[in-house]
Formats: C-alpha cells, structure tokens, sequence
C-alpha cells in the first residue's frame, strides 16, 4: 500500500526560507516521479514543482527561481527547498507521487497524494 508523509512545514516571516520533505513508500520502484501540490483557503489547488523518474522538474511561473525540487531516489524522498517566501505561498502543501508522470504533470498525472502540511507565510 502506498505511503506518503509530508513534514517540514510550519510558520516563517516573508523572505524566509523552510524545506519540506515527503517520503514515498510501497512503491514497486525505486525511482517514481513526485510533486508538490498547494491549496490555500477559498482558491483550487495548484501544481507547485514537479520531478520526474529521470529528473526532470518543472515549476510554476510563481515560485521559479525561489523554490527547488530534488529528490533521493534510494529513499524515495522528495525535497521541496522555499526561499524567498511571500505571503501569497501561504497554503496547505500536498505531496504527490506516481510510478511515472509525463512531461510537465498535472494533478490528475498522480495517483497517490499525502495528507498535506501547512504552510504560513506572515508579512
């Protein structure tokens, strides 16, 4: 059965930085294709940053150059590093995984999602 666990959330000050973390388990694979995901209260949930079996990432136009997606792919573990943080990121973070994903994934691409971790933003 597969497993998703997000940690690394919580309350920072705009122009701070957090990491999030997900680790992936019960997949057949070693090396899956992850993304994070956000919804903040009232708005639909968006992609965020994506990264693939073959490591290739995408982002959303509004975190480019401010957030960076990694992954360990021995510990199906995905990072998502947020520096630069603006209130407008403050949002429910959702870990996202599939065995595969094609090129710039959308949420219907993924088939197994976490619980989501909070995310707050103050200015």
């Amino acid at each position: 059965q597969v497993h998703l666990v997000e940690s690394g959330g919580g309350s920072v000050q705009a122009g701070g930085s957090l990491r999030l973390s997900c680790v992936a388990s019960g997949f057949s694979s070693p090396n899956i294709c992850m993304g994070w995901f956000r919804q903040a209260p009232g708005k639909e949930r968006e992609g965020v940053a994506s990264i693939g079996s073959g490591g290739h990432t995408d982002y959303a136009d509004s975190v480019k150059g401010r957030f960076t997606i990694a992954k360990d792919n021995a510990n199906n573990t995905a990072y998502l590093q947020m520096n630069s943080l603006k209130s407008e990121d403050t949002a429910m973070y959702i870990c996202a995984a599939h065995p595969w994903c094609p090129f710039r994934p959308t949420g219907a691409d993924f088939g197994n999602w976490g619980q989501g971790i909070q995310v707050t933003v103050s200015s």
